[in-house]
């Protein structure tokens, strides 16, 4: 072969991959926007079919005659149903595809959101809402990896932050939804308005996420993805960042579980419109996650994690006081910790896997989400035992158990950092 056709054949290959990393999408070109819509509202269903009928509580107590601590399975029951197929569901998208996958959590999701306001007992009530919380768990399994795939990667940290713009959209605006329409109508209406609303996002994200260009199957072996979980269970870091996502999530979900029955109860007596308006206080978070980049740069990673610990730990003191302005400061504080302490761990993880990252990830989540139904289930027991006091009492050990792990985790990594000079001696 003659060097100019060689030149022409190096020209072409170069150009044939250019082509092939340009098809991939980008803010300003074809598909970005219907993409970045798409998952938006993949998004705020998701989360506003999760948490909706946490607004709800103290009105789902009174229909059936049941206790803060029972009726806080309604939430629990989502978010454990989420956390036990989160993994198994990012497997099954690494086989099928991402759209697929996100396409059928949907459809399920919603179909039985359209049955709960139908629930003839809490019963019946809980078990629809473990179904359909494990039916959302092919969205946060795939959404990530379809963008992963799918963006170019100087956009995807954009791309990733309008996905979790609509989680927290969904997340606060279906409790708020939900607040004021069953201050009118009751909670069967508010979450059948919830259902009818992810309907519509259900069906607009189908007909705008492009078709994967980018996508290719893998095996569901199980033998292989065992390996995955125990290697990344095996890192004592890893295990130490799982667990300290769970504990955050414990506080969070024990507070926002209760503090309906708490603002609904004497001496504030709050209607459920002015309750569930309370969760326009997830803002805060948005902007404490979106800062914790800037805390770890300037604290490091421990450092911030205590930072985030210390200011959960002081909203639980502030809001134990009889006074509604101070309950909203320490809803704050709660809010801004939590997030940020989230944000530092999440992150943490998908720079400390080394491989099988998807799995990794999956693993903090299903770690987050156990957290969050047993913070709803004990922090509502504590609450009927001994008042909102036992919820914070909760949240303290909580905030205490991140604080230890750090401390520990210091210790562990000075000890290695004394042993590696002594073993290259």
């Amino acid at each position: 072969m003659s060097p100019a056709s060689t030149g022409a054949s190096t020209a072409v290959g170069a150009a044939v991959s250019v082509r092939s990393a340009d098809s991939r999408l980008a803010p300003g070109g074809p598909g970005y926007r219907r993409m970045s819509f798409a998952l938006f509202l993949a998004g705020v269903a998701t989360f506003a079919l999760l948490y909706s009928t946490q607004a709800l509580l103290p009105l789902i107590s009174g229909e059936f005659g049941v206790a803060a601590s029972e009726a806080s399975w309604t939430v629990a029951a989502a978010t454990g149903g989420l956390a036990l197929f989160v993994l198994p569901m990012s497997a099954l998208s690494e086989r099928f595809g991402r759209r697929t996958v996100m396409t059928a959590s949907l459809a399920v999701a919603v179909g039985v959101g359209l049955l709960v306001p139908f629930a003839p007992s809490l019963g019946a009530l809980v078990l629809l809402r473990a179904v359909q919380g494990a039916a959302l768990a092919g969205l946060p399994a795939s959404a990530t990896a379809y963008l992963a795939e799918e963006v170019r990667p100087k956009a995807l940290v954009t791309a990733i932050g309008l996905f979790v713009a609509g989680n927290s959209v969904g997340g606060m605006s279906g409790r708020v939804i939900t607040g004021w329409v069953a201050q009118e109508w009751g909670w069967r209406v508010a979450v059948g308005v919830i259902g009818v609303i992810a309907v519509a996002c259900a069906v607009a994200f189908r007909l705008l996420l492009p078709a994967p260009r980018h996508f290719t199957p893998g095996s569901l072996r199980p033998r292989v993805l065992l390996g995955t979980v125990r290697d990344h269970l095996s890192d004592p870091l890893l295990r130490r960042l799982y667990a300290i996502g769970a504990l955050f999530m414990t506080v969070f979900g024990g507070v926002y579980t209760v503090i309906g029955y708490r603002l609904t109860e004497a001496p504030f007596s709050l209607p459920q419109g002015i309750v569930g308006s309370i969760f326009l206080v997830y803002l805060v978070g948005t902007v404490s996650a979106s800062t914790a980049g800037r805390l770890v740069g300037r604290l490091g990673r421990r450092g911030a994690l205590y930072l985030a610990g210390g200011t959960t730990a002081a909203g639980l003191l502030v809001s134990l006081a009889a006074s509604l302005p101070l309950v909203l400061l320490g809803l704050v504080l709660v809010t801004a910790g939590f997030f940020a302490g989230h944000a530092v761990a999440s992150s943490a993880v998908s720079r400390t896997a080394t491989h099988g990252r998807a799995q990794a990830s999956a693993l903090y989540q299903s770690a987050y989400y156990i957290g969050s139904s047993a913070g709803s289930t004990v922090g509502a027991m504590a609450f009927h035992a001994s008042g909102w006091g036992g919820t914070v009492t909760v949240g303290l050990f909580a905030v205490l158990g991140v604080v230890t792990i750090i401390v520990l985790g210091s210790r562990a990594a000075r000890v290695a950092a004394h042993r590696e000079p002594v073993a290259a001696h």
